[in-house]
């Protein structure tokens, strides 16, 4: 398994960092510790990490300060990839934003708050079906202007369908693609295979099946646990270990706000997955979990405890079984 991959025209590491947890809950205002925030990004940048995906609507407006704060005069190396397609109203919510001028306006308010004169790659982030009307090649012409006008390096295409890609890759280049893929939703390998056939990085969105909050069923799943502990090793490395897995063009941006667990995921590339591991991770399913997950009591009425933005990392086993 190799330790780098192309975006574009630059070679990142397959580790990389999402920043979307650095804002507030549910990537909505400030951070609850913003020199913790800080850190994060500069360990990330110390710990080797060269690539980090972000969005002006983290925050909005927060995460991409952040960025600058901590790492400008940013290093040579570092690639730094955003998205456009959406905004945020007043209360948070997420609202579609696609018209090439809301693109256009997204890419130049990127530029503005992280102090660059051009981006890495921009992700034309696309609604879920039937969510919001667009007219995609309207928005894959602004997109093709935008890059040829120097302001990104790059076009890259999330939450996006076999046959959006297709079409896009017949009009222009894709360096990435941005999709939802984990051990419990595996609905985009085929367009994994896709973009591994046209040599295109393939980055997954929630890899450890987790979006904003609640409680993890993957990471407490005893089938997962116990992989986990055998081969000495957290469950969310063993969780991305067996994305790394799938194919060399895979990159990671597990995203977090927890010092402990930006470590524990640099260190994802050292577990090695035995046979007998892909076997009882290709048992994870949907159906099985649901079969693993205790019903609920009804008889009684349980107290809500807040859930941490991280999963916790259970008890954390030595090192000595990475390899």
């Amino acid at each position: 398994m190799g330790d780098n991959f192309l975006l574009g025209e630059r070679s990142v590491a397959r580790i990389g960092f999402g920043a979307m947890q650095l804002a507030g809950p549910g990537a909505f205002g400030p951070p609850r510790d913003r020199a913790a925030a800080l850190e994060v990004l500069r360990k990330a940048v110390e710990l080797g990490i060269n690539h980090i995906d972000t969005a002006q609507y983290y925050g909005p407006d927060v995460v991409n300060e952040l960025i600058r704060t901590a790492l400008h005069p940013y290093p040579g190396d570092l690639v730094l990839v955003s998205k456009v397609g959406a905004q945020r109203d007043s209360a948070g919510r997420w609202i579609p934003a696609l018209h090439p001028e809301d693109l256009r306006a997204a890419v130049q308010d990127n530029l503005r708050s992280l102090a660059v004169e051009r981006l890495d790659a921009v992700n034309l982030r696309l609604p879920d079906d039937n969510t919001a009307p667009y007219d995609f090649k309207a928005l894959l012409d602004a997109m093709i202007a935008i890059r040829d006008e120097g302001l990104i390096a790059g076009i890259g295409l999330s939450n996006t369908t076999r046959d959006r890609l297709l079409e896009a890759v017949h009009h222009t280049e894709i360096v990435c693609v941005q999709n939802a893929l984990n051990l419990l939703n595996r609905d985009s390998l085929p367009i994994l295979r896709e973009c591994q056939e046209l040599g295109i990085a393939f980055v997954p969105f929630f890899p450890l099946a987790s979006a904003f909050g609640g409680v993890n069923h993957l990471l407490t799943h005893p089938t997962l646990t116990a992989t986990a502990h055998r081969l000495r090793a957290l469950p969310s490395q063993v969780a991305l270990a067996w994305l790394l897995n799938l194919a060399p063009n895979v990159l990671l941006i597990p995203g977090t706000s927890s010092l402990p667990h930006l470590i524990d995921n640099t260190t994802t590339t050292r577990i090695h997955l035995d046979q007998e591991a892909q076997e009882a991770l290709n048992t994870l399913t949907p159906e099985a979990l649901t079969l693993a997950t205790p019903p609920l009591l009804t008889h009684r009425r349980c107290p809500r405890h807040p859930q941490p933005r991280d999963p916790p990392p259970t008890t954390r086993p030595p090192t000595a079984g990475l390899s």
